[in-house]
């Protein structure tokens, strides 16, 4: 008999799915199971998560993915655990939820963002790297006092969903560098947190008390608690630690770690990130997030602005109530026959809004009786790679140092040829698709040899030319697109304050 080989696992919570994945000691996806995450759209503008549903999906993908390793002769060594930053799970003292959590696409908390001098917002910049925005921990537990004061009062720890994941499989509250820092609670120079983020929105210093611990993204935490081995199958003890946000992790995962480069991941979120040296003065962006190596972090321009329009499309067809619709592959090579452009059809990728565009909607332009699915899925996918252009240009002028070799595409736009090939010609750069499916499983994974003292190599990704794709014939097109997107873009405030008005008032 053999003995079992050791394995790694990573889970990924995204706003979308829920993964588990594991590697073997050289990086390859040996496994991997996956659901729906439990979540729910309120109203347009609040998106509640189930935290107890949340936990029991994990649990159960956890199980899944354990007994499929077993049956393979592999043996899991740790897990670390990646999902999305930003929002706030609220728990008490006994780790249990006081109230829903709120997900980082939530923007009930957008008034107390715009009540923020605009000095002060770039206060918090200079110090942390990150602007205040409506789904920060800080902005939220101010709406958690304002809104529902006794879940505020109730609240011991203010965690990432991440947190929320891990100390369900420990029973103990821990945070991240990559996570607090993305908050814009992490002073860059002194890697400490910091309570501007909370003076911003009028919450005490002592609010401060109610985050855990900073520890680095690869560091354990603790062993898995007896109540989460009895529900997954796994060895009790077995090390967890701290993991990272998604944005990170599926950076980590692409192989997006030197200094100078880019990626960019096609998800639920848009996100556009450079490896930046860390520490002040931070390019400026959105946020930026302190990387595992302590010498880097992750300049980021973010929205949620990027797959999820196309999973909407596909989703739109089904009957009200009701789950699935039209797979992705299916629209993607309908649009492959569509020209450049969609006949004049125009798409604005916003049917989660985007926290610098806080009452934009998915939003259809020149649509005629000549159009039919392909147009509307090209549109789409057109519109998201013409707003990651436009998130990228602020990364590029942001004084961020961005390298020379061709930028990392990850996520949906990386699997799709068509989608790769609109990215390249909207991009004007050669892009380099990432096709591993799991990049945030992965990435967090790849810090568990190093957290265990295992002797592994650095995981590394397939750099191959044959997956680079160039600007083509149509790249004069898309710079025509372009430059329309980005007027039609500018002129929308108006008709989009106009529906959210309309859409508040009924």
């Amino acid at each position: 008999m053999t003995d079992p080989t050791p394995c790694y696992i990573g889970v990924d919570v995204g706003l979308t799915a829920s993964k588990a994945a594991a590697f073997d000691a050289e990086g390859n996806e040996i496994g991997v199971v996956h659901a729906r995450t439990p979540r729910t759209a309120v109203t347009a503008h609040r998106h509640d998560v189930d935290m107890v549903a949340l936990a029991d999906t994990v649990m159960s993908l956890l199980a899944d993915l354990a007994g499929k390793l077993a049956a393979d002769g592999y043996v899991p060594a740790g897990i670390g655990v990646a999902a999305h930053g930003n929002g706030l799970y609220p728990v008490d003292a006994s780790l249990r939820p006081v109230a829903p959590a709120i997900a980082s696409s939530d923007s009930r908390a957008q008034h107390i963002v715009e009540e923020i001098a605009e000095e002060d917002a770039l206060r918090l910049a200079r110090e942390t790297g990150s602007i205040p925005w409506a789904a920060q921990p800080s902005v939220l537990l101010r709406w958690l006092r304002d809104a529902e004061p006794e879940a505020y009062a109730a609240t011991r720890w203010a965690l990432s969903c991440k947190d929320w994941v891990t100390c369900q499989l420990t029973g103990v509250p821990s945070a991240d560098y990559s996570d607090a820092s993305a908050f814009g609670m992490v002073a860059l120079d002194t890697r400490e947190y910091s309570t501007t983020a909370l003076e911003l929105v009028g919450l005490p210093a002592s609010d401060l008390e109610r985050f855990p611990p900073l520890r680095e993204s690869g560091e354990i935490v603790a062993g898995l608690s007896a109540r989460a081995a009895e529900l997954t199958g796994l060895p009790e003890g077995l090390p967890i630690i701290a993991g990272c946000m998604d944005c990170v992790a599926a950076t980590l995962g692409a192989g997006g770690r030197a200094l100078g480069d880019v990626t960019i991941i096609v998800g639920t979120w848009a996100i556009n990130g450079v490896v930046v040296p860390a520490g002040t003065p931070a390019p400026e962006v959105t946020l930026s997030a302190l990387m595992p190596d302590t010498a880097t972090m992750l300049a980021m321009e973010v929205a949620p602005t990027s797959a999820a329009n196309l999973e909407w499309l596909s989703s739109s067809s089904v009957p009200h109530g009701q789950v699935g619709g039209v797979p992705a592959t299916e629209l993607l090579a309908e649009a492959a026959t569509v020209p450049p452009g969609s006949d004049g059809l125009l798409f604005l990728p916003f049917v989660n809004g985007a926290p610098e565009h806080p009452a934009a909607s998915g939003t259809f332009l020149g649509i005629s009786g000549m159009h039919r699915r392909g147009h509307l899925t090209r549109a789409v996918i057109e519109g998201v790679a013409q707003y990651h252009r436009v998130q990228l240009d602020r990364v590029l002028a942001s004084g961020a140092d961005v390298g020379d070799h061709p930028w990392r595409l990850a996520g949906g736009g990386a699997r799709s040829e068509v989608w790769a090939q609109i990215f390249a010609d909207v991009l004007g750069r050669p892009v380099r698709r990432q096709l591993t499916s799991e990049l945030g499983a992965r990435g967090v994974a790849s810090l568990l040899p190093a957290a265990l003292g295992h002797e592994v190599a650095p995981w590394s990704v397939n750099d191959e030319d044959d997956l680079c794709v160039r600007p083509g014939p149509a790249r004069d097109a898309y710079v025509r697109h372009g430059e329309v997107f980005d007027r039609v873009l500018a002129g929308m405030w108006g008709p989009w304050s106009e529906v959210e008005r309309y859409r508040t008032d009924s």
